[in-house]
């Protein structure tokens, strides 16, 4: 049995240089298996849409927390089914 796919929007907000920043979803969301959707991505924050069994959209969420080096998150703000902040 799979496990149930979630969908969430992540908005990470802080210091970020967009390409690299971009660069490193779209790498760790193929490396989690994770559909990923960018629907912002600029200096002060990037919101992205994914869809993925629950465990690895918070693994995504710690990731890109952390990272890459040329960037600062300063803050996540996270979207569930319902539009509720989590």
């Amino acid at each position: 049995m799979q496990p149930v796919a979630e969908r969430a929007i992540l908005e990470f907000r802080g210091i970020l240089v967009p390409a690299s920043f971009a660069e490193f979803a779209r790498h760790r969301a193929a490396r989690l298996a994770l559909d990923l959707t960018a629907l912002e991505e600029t200096q002060t924050g990037a919101r992205y849409a994914l869809a993925g069994p629950a465990d690895l959209l918070d693994a995504f969420e710690m990731a890109l927390s952390l990272g890459p080096a040329d960037c600062l998150v300063l803050d996540v703000v996270r979207l569930g089914n319902a539009g509720e902040t989590g």
